[in-house]
């Protein structure tokens, strides 16, 4: 064999290892998968209830309209039977254990905003340590909310209601309201919580911004459905009633907008909702709100 074919044969060798060396390696050292999404936080039992697998539909009527045929009905049917949502948080409430003479208890009461606040990719998480229940259910308004107030509030005996609707009033997702029937149903829940002995916060809506895009790069039109406009007048009542009957008033409107009204862009992730920078800006402000509600200067 002459000195050039056994260089060639020796090359060869050495790429046919290297290759099987390779194998080896990624056999025994398969590559990292991404971890998977946090899951909700549950501090203790009955604090909280992620949705269901099977609620594949969503909770309000106007967003059935994406389906088509058979699975239209079966949408309209799913938020027909059960249209104020009883059933989400059934076997976490009668899971909670009643409230001591010592507890702080809180009961959050709200749309998706609430709902994920208890979820670790959206928040960071729903004020760890703290006897606080998250009763927040995704796309609802506040007619909804009002069904299941008894069951998912007053029942849980809190010391405390923080409450933040209305946005999806605005938007018409269980059909078209006025600003007069938000503000009766805010003012019905109200009313309820005094005569049981709760304190009341009342939350600021949060404005929204046009700022962000989709996956597709599309931008994403908050303010066509909520304006602004329709925000802040919904806000000046609430301060106004809160004002006039002794409740707190918990404004995250200001912290969060920009001098224009519309949603810091760095508090979201789609011009709505609170990204985990966005619920940093709201969880002392609440935390002021409730010590102010406990301290009786209301």
């Amino acid at each position: 064999m002459t000195a050039s074919r056994r260089r060639a044969v020796t090359l060869s060798l050495s790429l046919v290892l290297a290759a099987s060396a390779a194998i080896v390696h990624a056999q025994a050292a398969p590559e990292a998968q991404p971890s998977p999404p946090a899951g909700p936080q549950i501090a203790f039992p009955g604090q909280y209830a992620p949705s269901s697998a099977e609620w594949r539909f969503p909770v309000w009527p106007s967003s059935c309209g994406r389906f088509a045929g058979d699975e239209r009905v079966a949408c309209l049917e799913f938020v027909a039977f059960d249209f104020g949502r009883l059933s989400r948080f059934a076997a976490a409430n009668a899971a909670l254990a009643p409230a001591s003479a010592k507890e702080t208890r809180v009961v959050f009461l709200g749309d998706s905003i609430t709902d994920n606040w208890s979820h670790l990719d959206y928040s960071g998480g729903f004020f760890p340590g703290k006897p606080y229940i998250n009763r927040g259910i995704g796309g609802q308004t506040t007619s909804q909310m009002l069904l299941r107030y008894r069951a998912d509030v007053i029942d849980l005996k809190p010391r405390v209601v923080v409450i933040l609707a209305g946005t999806n009033d605005i938007s018409g997702n269980s059909g078209p309201m006025t600003l007069e029937m938000t503000e009766s149903n805010l003012a019905t829940m109200a009313d309820l919580a005094r005569f049981h002995g709760i304190k009341v916060v009342f939350s600021s809506l949060l404005p929204v911004c046009d700022d962000k895009t989709n996956a597709a790069g599309q931008p994403i039109v908050q303010t066509k459905a909520r304006p602004n406009e329709s925000i802040k007048a919904l806000n000046r009542w609430v301060a106004a009633y809160a004002s006039t009957h002794r409740h707190v008033y918990l404004d995250y409107f200001s912290a969060m907008a920009r001098p224009d009204g519309t949603l810091n862009p760095d508090l979201t992730n789609d011009g709505l909702h609170p990204n985990v920078a966005g619920y940093a800006v709201m969880a002392p402000l609440a935390e002021k709100a409730i010590a102010e509600a406990l301290s009786g200067a209301r």
